[in-house]
């Protein structure tokens, strides 16, 4: 059985998950060097994947990991609901904050204390690539720990307002949103929620909801074979004209031309394909 082989650091980095439900005959879309890894963990039914010369059936209680750098395609229809959960693909890399303080009281000493004799325990054989992948999860923990001393907990009220109104926007995408459902849904003046995520992401609420809905519009383009009109409907677009000039303002194609372009050639759709080394990717 083949196996893939990164080298670390960096580690190799969660980006985006996903659940999907595919009725008998659908199929696992075909890809082209999709730039990043996609895990596929089958919960019932089976996909039928090739990639390259190998062919797979990934059934229930299995995992898959595509390759960055390679082309996969589906070798049969699903023969019944096959349900797919699966940390996913993006389009670009999301960098994310993280707020440690200089000097705080540690929330839970005991705790620290024991990762840190964990980490020095591990030093002995760190030599071996599996303590050195252990040493840096337990590191991880030490940073997380840092982070949720009382000082690390105190953003300003304004960027917690911001974090709020992106969460509701988020997960309400699909529905028809004004300005001032989201205030009534906060319980703060539009016009206070807009000037707070302008602070915090550079834009409107309203715009950050375009955004988002042609993000998720780009994963269904590319990780389904849906019509494009079932996808602007999905992603809260309720005419798909505007859907398609939104995405041609945004990206320079039309919806179809983008699935079209990356389906066709490698590091297409703004995607830059990995380096890889024999059998895997750095």
């Amino acid at each position: 059985m083949p196996a893939i082989e990164f080298t670390a650091l960096p580690l190799p980095h969660y980006i985006r998950a996903g659940y999907s439900l595919a009725g008998p005959g659908r199929k696992h879309p075909e890809r082209c060097a999709i730039g990043e890894f996609d895990l596929l963990v089958v919960a019932q039914g089976c996909l039928y994947i090739g990639e390259e010369d190998r062919q797979y059936e990934v059934a229930e209680g299995h995992a898959l990991i595509l390759r960055s750098d390679l082309h996969h395609y589906p070798t049969a229809g699903c023969t019944e609901a096959d349900d797919a959960p699966a940390p996913g693909r993006t389009f670009r890399m999301q960098t994310f904050r993280i707020r440690v303080p200089q000097f705080s009281r540690l929330v839970q000493p005991a705790k620290m204390y024991e990762v840190l004799r964990q980490l020095v325990a591990l030093e002995r054989d760190s030599h071996l690539h599996w303590v050195r992948w252990e040493q840096q999860l337990l590191f991880q923990q030490v940073l997380m720990m840092l982070a949720a001393g009382a000082d690390a907990r105190s953003p300003r009220p304004g960027a917690v307002v911001a974090d709020q109104a992106a969460s509701w926007l988020r997960k309400h995408y699909r529905e028809r949103l004004t300005a001032k459902d989201l205030g009534e849904a906060l319980n703060f003046h539009p016009v206070y929620i807009a000037r707070c995520m302008k602070r915090q992401f550079g834009c409107s609420p309203m715009e950050y909801l375009l955004q988002y809905r042609l993000d998720q519009a780009k994963l269904l383009l590319l990780q389904t074979d849906l019509p494009v009109g079932q996808i602007a409907q999905d992603v809260g677009f309720h005419q798909a004209a505007y859907f398609t000039a939104c995405f041609v303002k945004n990206e320079g194609v039309t919806p179809r031309e983008y699935r079209r372009r990356f389906l066709q050639n490698p590091g297409a759709a703004g995607l830059d394909p990995i380096p890889t080394t024999t059998g895997g990717g750095n």
